[in-house]
């Protein structure tokens, strides 16, 4: 009970407008005033240095500082070239290669934001002009994002990963086949929405091979960085958290010398941008280990798995309920700051019900990222709308069919697991 009003605590103060980092500092640290607490307050300050001593969690850094770099070393121009290509000659081609280059920027940025933010300064302007309505241009653009949520390196997986204690590397591989289905997903409902609507493809019929194997050879660098990250986690080349070392040597390499369009300004100026993402991001983790912390004290996991275990029948009706939670919440809190919540609470209950740690984690993931692209407080809707000027109720409107399409592959990841689990079981055991 008291953790829960702690928690409570901390919506509201982030309700009326403070900074999420220290409404979560508040309401742990009020654990520690409350007259039945016989803990020393000087706990609450260790913990917030202790949620920061973590090997795991270098890798937030460092991925983040990656997608930077990706973005200034000539990278993402050549996958465009190639998303054009490979889905341009469908029915609603801009949108159909904003969807597939989402896929491929997942692999490279790891955030559903920065991607959602990039795509709409380069495609926004463009679908717009060839006559696609800024809400339905706003919706693609938001929603191609949430592949980023699946597809290797995703930063909510790594903190997921970290708080959960669930292996970050089989969470990595589990990604990608979801987020292959995401993509699909997306583009078929893309291609029924466009066929109405009359908006035509960007190029003529389909690609000659020589076209293909071109734009490919100009993004292979791009393409193989994940497949390195995956097969290095795998064969035990590296962690998760060294493979962040490996990824920003990886893109100074293409950049500096192999695309020669990263110098030293650029370097800066991703260096610029990381540090103030790593700083928001990093103070909520430390502020939330205090929360961490007195969710565990007061057996909060241990108390809700026991409720319900005996409430629910079946995986499925348990997940079922905890999705509709999960989207309510992505509703009202960035991504990362549900994750943070809510990760230490429900992966013993999952356990404990003898769901695979793994298929929840990509089910919290693309839950609560979906979330961050609808009203009320989405980050991604107003990243998006912002940029391309579009009303939230156009916005709002064009989504749901994505939506559907969005909960049509939820719904396969409940009832089928294996969607999920199958890659890192062959490949990990």
């Amino acid at each position: 009970m008291t953790a829960a009003l702690l928690l409570g605590l901390g919506l509201v103060l982030m309700a009326i407008g403070m900074p999420v980092a220290f409404a979560i500092g508040i309401a742990g640290f009020t654990y520690f005033f409350l007259p039945e607490t016989f803990l020393p307050t000087n706990i609450g300050a260790q913990r917030i240095v202790s949620a920061t001593q973590s090997f795991p969690l270098l890798a937030v850094p460092l991925f983040i500082f990656i997608g930077h770099l990706m973005n200034a070393s000539g990278i993402t121009p050549r996958l465009m070239r190639l998303s054009t290509l490979l889905a341009g000659w469908m029915s609603g081609g801009l949108a159909q290669a904003s969807i597939v280059l989402s896929t491929l920027m997942g692999g490279v940025s790891g955030s559903a934001v920065a991607d959602a933010a990039m795509q709409s300064r380069v495609l926004g302007k463009g679908m717009i002009k060839e006559g696609y309505s800024p809400g339905f241009s706003g919706a693609v653009l938001s929603i191609g994002g949430l592949i980023t949520a699946t597809i290797p390196p995703s930063i909510g997986l790594i903190l997921y990963g970290y708080l959960g204690e669930v292996s970050i590397g089989r969470l990595f591989i589990a990604g990608v086949v979801p987020g292959f289905l995401l993509m699909v997903a997306l583009m078929v409902t893309t291609y029924f929405v466009a066929k109405r609507r009359g908006y035509t493809p960007v190029r003529e019929g389909l690609p000659a091979g020589r076209e293909v194997l071109t734009a490919l050879r100009g993004s292979i660098w791009a393409l193989l960085f994940p497949v390195w990250l995956l097969v290095g986690i795998r064969y035990g080349l590296f962690t998760p958290t060294e493979a962040g070392a490996f990824a920003v040597a990886y893109a100074l390499l293409v950049g500096c010398v192999i695309h020669r369009e990263m110098g030293w300004r650029e370097i800066l100026t991703a260096m610029h941008a990381s540090v103030r993402d790593i700083g928001m991001i990093m103070l909520i983790i430390m502020f939330s280990g205090i929360i961490g912390y007195v969710v565990s004290f007061e057996r909060v996991p241990q108390t809700i798995a026991e409720l319900t275990l005996g409430v629910f029948s079946s995986h499925a009706t348990l997940l079922l309920t905890l999705a509709v939670l999960l989207v309510l919440l992505g509703m009202l809190l960035e991504a990362t700051v549900v994750v943070m919540l809510l990760t230490p609470i429900l992966v013993p209950v999952v356990k404990a019900a003898g769901v695979d740690p793994v298929h929840f984690g990509l089910l919290m993931m693309t839950l609560v990222t979906f979330g961050g692209m609808t009203p009320p407080v989405g980050i991604s809707m107003y990243t998006v709308c912002g940029i391309l000027r579009c009303s939230f109720f156009d916005y709002s409107r064009e989504l749901v069919p994505f939506a559907l399409a969005v909960f049509a592959v939820v719904l396969g990841i409940i009832f089928f697991p294996d969607i999920v689990l199958f890659l890192p079981n062959l490949l990990m055991g």
